[in-house]
């Protein structure tokens, strides 16, 4: 089963342990997959897209929550 919720920056930091700004940071600086939609402006991830980023990138503790 997919998890098709869509996640802001707020839960992807969350999720990854960190502040949002430095998700908008890793946007800025190409390291976060493009978003999967944007509304009203607001940049927003699938969970499936942002565990896949999590589980690709160097250093990845192999989170599984």
């Amino acid at each position: 089963m997919s998890d098709r919720n869509l996640w802001s920056y707020k839960d992807i930091a969350a999720h990854i342990r960190v502040q949002p700004d430095t998700v908008r940071s890793y946007r800025k600086h190409g390291l976060l997959p493009p978003p999967d939609r944007v509304e009203s402006g607001k940049p927003y991830w699938y969970a499936e897209t942002v565990r896949a980023w999590v589980a690709s990138r160097p250093g990845n503790r192999a989170r599984r929550d």
